[in-house]
């Protein structure tokens, strides 16, 4: 059966804190809305049909031109770091929350991202452009058909309105979705407003919301920040596993659930380089592919900080973060074993890794294609290996690491059939590379939107083979070289 938008079964729990945590206030109608694309998986996860969404109806209520009948629209307040320097407060500049919708999951949040100015908007305009709003879309949908948290975007609207960023570009609305958008810098705002009341009562709504089992411990909040350290850094392990640059790891692009959260100068790696930059604007590589690790621990730190008068002591809060680095430790082991289609831990096996990856590095290997042709690498037959060694500049170095590989293969009695089928499920095919997204919004800037709905079918299956679909697993061609992303959206 059909519904509209006003049949949402919209509530607000955020509303019902203090409002000194929120303002009210209705979106900025866009001109002329109009349907770019939506993720049928998405929509599913709360009940909608994606091709509904097209209607009208849901154009204008998810553009912020018309409200549904049970929303309680609000921005929120935070502060952050950024780039490592203290920012003050922040706050949803561009972005209201409608409500949230129930899933089987629990409650999912819908939040129009470049629905107007807020109160938090210091000199922005309080808009999105169709641009990065396509890639947010993409890369949110792509992530979690990877299996890595993140934040969910549901669709995204366009309208011919001008914004200005380094050139006109027009306005667009992705509408997104998470049980919460509260991040590390929501508890810095009143940590750092020395307001401990509210810093409590934001603590224990998060406890009471999404960590509820944490309740009865006998320290509650640094259990809380036990618990948000080990997701951050597990996520940050999934991250690094697949190539996945944030670009603007801030303190307020933290999710307090360990979600990927705030997809701007994101990255997939390419040639694999460890100190590869995606933010054209991290001049000083603050948050290059290899300091992913460590900016995580810092920012929990960031947190624990900000937690520290309900923590108790630096001792306690010490304790909860030196949960990062073995949980790190562990995670990344185990995801990189699997890369490699390695079943057991054995002596050497560190070694190995930083061998695999220091040669890759000297080549100039694409990491994605690298993992993924590795699956089908066979124990007894290296004159198979032609797919996976031509994306080796020094074939003498692959012969010698492949027979290395072998080696230890063979001191586990790995199979190739099971072994191919395992790192066929651990190693995608598809992600979203800068150019792919590239083409897309181009022509979504031309007025052609078919680009996006076939690239998000793509990236839904990422771990198929899909046949008809192999140009969208190939190497960049030499004009991505030039493509650059940075924090204007």
């Amino acid at each position: 059966m059909a519904i509209t938008a006003d049949d949402l079964p919209l509530d607000n729990s955020f509303a019902q804190l203090p409002p000194a945590f929120y303002t009210r206030l209705m979106p900025t109608p866009l001109p002329d809305p109009h349907f770019v694309a939506a993720s049928a998986p998405a929509a599913a996860l709360v009940g909608l049909d994606a091709q509904q969404l097209a209607n009208e109806d849901f154009v204008a209520v998810f553009s912020g031109n018309r409200v549904p009948a049970r929303a309680q629209p609000l921005s929120a307040v935070y502060s952050g770091h950024q780039f490592g320097v203290w920012a003050g407060q922040l706050g949803d500049g561009r972005a209201i929350l409608l409500g949230d919708i129930p899933s089987p999951a629990g409650p999912m949040e819908l939040q129009l991202k470049g629905s107007g100015r807020t109160p938090y908007s210091r000199m922005g305009d309080g808009r999105a452009v169709l641009r990065s709003s396509i890639r947010e879309f993409l890369c949110s949908e792509a992530m979690a058909a990877l299996g890595i948290p993140t934040t969910r975007a549901l669709m995204v609207t366009g309208s011919p309105q001008p914004v200005v960023r380094e050139s006109v570009e027009t306005a667009a609305v992705v509408t997104r979705m998470a049980p919460s958008f509260v991040r590390f810098g929501s508890f810095e705002h009143w940590y750092y407003r020395d307001k401990q009341d509210e810093l409590r009562t934001l603590a224990d709504y998060v406890i009471k919301a999404f960590y509820p089992e944490l309740a009865g411990e006998p320290n509650p909040y640094k259990a809380l920040l036990k618990e948000v350290t080990l997701r951050t850094a597990r996520l940050i392990a999934q991250w690094q596993a697949v190539g996945f640059m944030h670009g603007v790891m801030n303190s307020d692009n933290m999710s307090i659930l360990g979600l990927t959260l705030d997809y701007g100068p994101f990255g997939f790696m390419e040639a694999f380089d460890p100190n590869h930059i995606c933010n054209h604007t991290d001049q000083h590589g603050r948050y290059s592919y290899a300091n992913q690790p460590p900016i995580g621990h810092w920012n929990c730190y960031a947190l624990a900080n900000a937690l520290l008068p309900l923590v108790g002591t630096v001792e306690d809060a010490q304790e909860a973060l030196d949960a990062y680095q073995p949980e790190f430790a562990r995670s990344i082991d185990a995801l990189l074993h699997a890369k490699l289609g390695l079943a057991s831990n054995r002596d050497g096996d560190r070694e190995f890794l930083d061998d695999t990856f220091k040669l890759m590095q000297d080549n100039h290997v694409d990491f994605t294609l690298f993992f993924r042709r590795l699956g089908k690498l066979q124990l007894q037959a290296p004159e198979t290996d032609a797919p996976l060694r031509d994306l080796f500049i020094d074939r003498a170095a692959f012969d010698a690491w492949a027979a290395r590989y072998r080696e230890r293969l063979r001191a586990e009695n790995s199979v190739d059939v099971a072994r191919r089928e395992a790192m066929m499920r651990t190693n995608p095919k598809y992600v979203l590379r800068n150019y792919l997204a590239q083409v897309a919004i181009e022509r979504a800037q031309n007025g052609d939107f078919s680009e996006v709905d076939k690239l998000l079918s793509v990236l839904q299956q990422p771990y198929d083979e899909q046949p008809d679909n192999e140009s969208y697993a190939a190497l960049p061609p030499d004009w991505a070289s030039h493509l650059e992303v940075s924090c204007s959206s």
